[in-house]
C-alpha cells in the first residue's frame, strides 16, 4: 500500500481531523492521472485544429466538417461508459494502459496507411474515441484515493487534464503547416508514448476499491433521478467546453477568414481559460457547495453564448468565448465535485455515465453548428440554443437543490 486513504490523529474526542489535501492521497497516482488524461484529451480534440487543412484537402462541407470533428466526442462519449465498468472490474491503472495502447496503435497506422476520405476521418475519429473515454479512468484513479472533503480538487487537478486541448490547438495547426496534416497523427505518437511509460511507472490503484458486482448492478444508479439530473448537468457544462474545443477552429476560420495557425492560437486562448479553471471550479465547490457553483455558471454561460451569437467582430467573440470557457470549465469541475458525494460506491461507472453525457453534448454542439452554417449560414442559431440549454440547466439545478441538501449526507458541501 503506497500510501493511507488519509491520516485519522484524534482532537481530543475521539474524532478523526483530516489531513491537508497533499498528504491526503496519492501524488504519483494523481500526477499520472492527469499526465494521461492531458496527452488524451489533446488527440481526442486532434481533428478540430486540423479541420481547415483537412477540409481544404478533402473539400468537405460545413456539415461535414461538423460531422468529422463531433464523431470523437460521440464515441468518446459511448466508450465512458465501457470504460467505466472496465475501471471497478479490472482496475482504472489496467484500464487506463488498454485505453492508451489502442490510441497509439491507432493513430501509427493512420499515418502509415495515411487517409484520404471523408469516410476515413469519421474511422479516425472512431479510434480518437478512445482517447476521450480516458476520462472515465483518469478520474476515478485519482479520486478513490481522496476522502470526501477533498474530491472537489482532486477530481479538479486529474480533470485539469482537458487542458491537453491547449497543445493540440497551439501546435497542430504549425506542424500541419511544415509537414502536412496526415504526419501530424504519427507525430502525436510520440508524446503518448512518453506518458504511457510515466503512467506504468507511477500510477497505482488505490486499495479501497469497490469489490467487483453483477454486470447489470453497474446500472443501478440510473434507477435514481439524481444521476439523470447530474449528466443532464454535465452535458450543458463539459459538452459546451469540448464542443467549443472542436469548433471554434472552423468558426475562426469560416467567421473572420483566419488562417489555420491563427485560428489554432485563439482557439489555445479560451481553451486555456476553460481548463486552467476547472480545478478551481472544485475548489470553490468544495467551499460554497457544487448546487451555487453551478447555478453561477449557467447564468454566465448562457449570457455570455448568447452574446457569441451576435459579435461582429474577432476581439468581442474572442472575449464572450473567454467568458463562456470561464463558466463552463467551472462547472465542470463543481459537477464533478458533487458525483462522489451521492454515488461514492459507483464512482466509476457514474463516472462514465456522467462523463457519456458530457460528450453527448460536445458532439450536439459541434455537429449543430455545421448543420446551423450549412442550412442558414450562420453559427448563431447553434449558439443560441446551447444557450438556452444553460438556462435549462439553472432551472433544473434550483429544482433539486433543496432535496439534495436535506437528504445527502457525505460531510461535504452540496
Amino acid at each position: 500500500m503506497a500510501t493511507a486513504y488519509w491520516d485519522r490523529p484524534s482532537d481530543g474526542e475521539g474524532e478523526a481531523s483530516p489531513t491537508s489535501f497533499w498528504k491526503a492521497g496519492h501524488t504519483p497516482t494523481l500526477i499520472a492521472a492527469f499526465l494521461y488524461f492531458d496527452l488524451a484529451f489533446m488527440v481526442w480534440v486532434l481533428l478540430g485544429p486540423l479541420a481547415p487543412s483537412i477540409a481544404s484537402a478533402l473539400a468537405l462541407t460545413p456539415a461535414e466538417k461538423g460531422l468529422m470533428v463531433a464523431t470523437p466526442t460521440l464515441m468518446g462519449a459511448l466508450l465512458r461508459v465501457v470504460n467505466g465498468l472496465l475501471v471497478d472490474r479490472i482496475g482504472p491503472k489496467r484500464s487506463g494502459a488498454i485505453s492508451q495502447i489502442i490510441v497509439i496503435a491507432g493513430l501509427f497506422t493512420a499515418w502509415m496507411m495515411g487517409v484520404n476520405s471523408f469516410g476515413g476521418t469519421l474511422a479516425l475519429g472512431v479510434i480518437l474515441g478512445f482517447a476521450g473515454a480516458s476520462f472515465a479512468i483518469a478520474l476515478p484513479l485519482a479520486s478513490r484515493w481522496y476522502p470526501p472533503e477533498h474530491q472537489g480538487k482532486a477530481m479538479g487537478l486529474a480533470g485539469m487534464g482537458n487542458s491537453g486541448t491547449v497543445l493540440a490547438s497551439l501546435f497542430a495547426p504549425g506542424l500541419a503547416k511544415l509537414f502536412g496534416w496526415n504526419a501530424v497523427l504519427g507525430l502525436a505518437c510520440i508524446p503518448l508514448s512518453i506518458v504511457f511509460v510515466v503512467y506504468m511507472l507511477m500510477a497505482k490503484d488505490a486499495p479501497n476499491a469497490p469489490p467487483p458486482k453483477r454486470l447489470a448492478d453497474y446500472f443501478h444508479p440510473l434507477k435514481t433521478a439524481d444521476a439523470w439530473w447530474l449528466m443532464a448537468f454535465y452535458a450543458v457544462t463539459f459538452g459546451g467546453f469540448v464542443g467549443l474545443a472542436a469548433s471554434l477552429p472552423i468558426y475562426f476560420t469560416d467567421q473572420f477568414g483566419l488562417s489555420p495557425v491563427t485560428a489554432g492560437y485563439c482557439t489555445a486562448a479560451c481553451v486555456f481559460a476553460g481548463s486552467l479553471v476547472r480545478p478551481m471550479g472544485g475548489a470553490l465547490a468544495d467551499r460554497i457547495g457544487g448546487v451555487r457553483a453551478l447555478m453561477i455558471v449557467y447564468l454566465v454561460a448562457a449570457l455570455a453564448l448568447s452574446a457569441v451569437a451576435y459579435a461582429s467582430t474577432l476581439a468581442a467573440a474572442l472575449c464572450f468565448f473567454v467568458a463562456a470557457m470561464l463558466a463552463l470549465g467551472v462547472g465542470n469541475g463543481a459537477v464533478f465535485q458533487l458525483v462522489p458525494q451521492r454515488f461514492q460506491e459507483e464512482i466509476g461507472v457514474m463516472t462514465g455515465l456522467v462523463g457519456m453525457a458530457g460528450g453527448i453534448g460536445g458532439f450536439y454542439l459541434a455537429s449543430s453548428l455545421g448543420i446551423a452554417k450549412q442550412m442558414t449560414g450562420s453559427f448563431a442559431a447553434g449558439f443560441l440554443i446551447f444557450a438556452a440549454l444553460a438556462v435549462l440547466a439553472f432551472l433544473g439545478i434550483a429544482m433539486v437543490r433543496g432535496r439534495w441538501r436535506a437528504t445527502w449526507s457525505s460531510g461535504a458541501r452540496i
